[in-house]
């Protein structure tokens, strides 16, 4: 399709755009992970009542916060899910793109309820550590182990699509933590029954919150640069500009962008200079390898004639 424009400097000059989708090389997050959250949100909503009945039975503290924490973990699964749903509704006349975005502001939101749990974690067991206290061991150790089966269940549901989609990953992250933070919580059990130590449970609940930090601080990291329109982690810019520049018939390359659309799509945009102009299979098979080499699944291609009377061809323009 060719559109002329005329720009201000005088220069005329004719455009061929290109805009095609192609879904070879790449997987998004299966269908089947609504049925994952569904029963995440159940088995852990049933958790949660669980630790609250026999936390206060047992006059346990640490069950109770936990119910707390657990809690949290659940919300944050509902928002997962609901960002799942969002970014599967079609686009609108005012949301042209849908609401795939809505995945990235849940990987963002729950990167830091990970980091605020981590937060939590820590300021308790600090308390602890000065004013120790009676631990109800027993029931303390089969409610923590059954957490372990529970969350580790749980994180097992996602494992499947934590490399390919960030809000996925995210809710792995938070089972996955769980489960470690419960183990944790059983061997600090059997520490404390065995020896009668009370400052092994918050000591180990320290080391517990310095592994959910280093594991939430790469969620929190890539959530925000995908919130701020950075190019994924996994794809290299300048490999995806030597592969256009070096197509046939190109003969330059500029205002080249590369952003996420959700946590689990890459969109990209480029001018690129073909002198001898070009047809709609040169187009198509461009938009095929990006999507084969890079995992770009939403390629949009400008093709121009005369690069020079392009406004965006300098580096510095954007």
């Amino acid at each position: 399709m060719a559109h002329s424009h005329s720009h201000h400097d005088g220069h005329d000059h004719s455009h061929d755009h290109g805009h095609a989708h192609s879904h070879a090389g790449h997987s998004h997050a299966p269908a089947s992970f609504g049925a994952a959250f569904a029963i995440g949100v159940s088995l852990n909503t049933a958790f949660v009542i669980a630790e609250v009945v026999f936390g206060y039975a047992a006059n346990s503290l640490a069950l109770i916060s936990d119910a707390i924490h657990n809690l949290s973990d659940v919300m944050s699964l509902l928002l997962a899910w609901g960002a799942l749903w969002l970014s599967g509704r079609r686009p609108t006349d005012r949301h042209t793109y849908g609401y795939r975005r809505a995945s990235i502001l849940a990987a963002l939101i729950n990167a830091g309820l990970l980091l605020l749990v981590v937060g939590g974690i820590a300021v308790e067991a600090f308390d602890r550590l000065r004013n120790p206290g009676e631990v109800a061991g027993v029931t303390v150790l089969w409610v923590a182990a059954l957490g372990i089966v529970i969350n580790g269940a749980t994180a097992l549901l996602f494992m499947r699509g934590r490399d390919t989609d960030l809000n996925i990953r995210g809710a792995y992250l938070h089972m996955a933590a769980d489960a470690a933070v419960s183990f944790g919580v059983v061997v600090a059990a059997l520490v404390t029954i065995g020896t009668g130590w009370l400052w092994v449970d918050p000591v180990v609940s320290l080391v517990i919150a310095l592994v959910v930090l280093l594991s939430g601080w790469d969620l929190a990291r890539d959530s925000v640069n995908l919130a701020l329109d950075a190019v994924p982690r996994d794809i290299a810019l300048p490999e995806v500009r030597h592969y256009l520049a070096s197509l046939e018939g190109v003969s330059e390359v500029h205002d080249l962008h590369i952003w996420a659309m959700s946590t689990n799509e890459t969109a990209l945009t480029a001018h690129l200079v073909c002198p001898g102009g070009t047809d709609d299979a040169f187009l198509h098979r461009v938009c095929a390898g990006l999507s084969h080499r890079f995992n770009i699944q939403h390629p949009t291609l400008q093709i121009e004639t005369d690069g020079c009377a392009c406004k965006l061809a300098p580096a510095d323009v954007v």
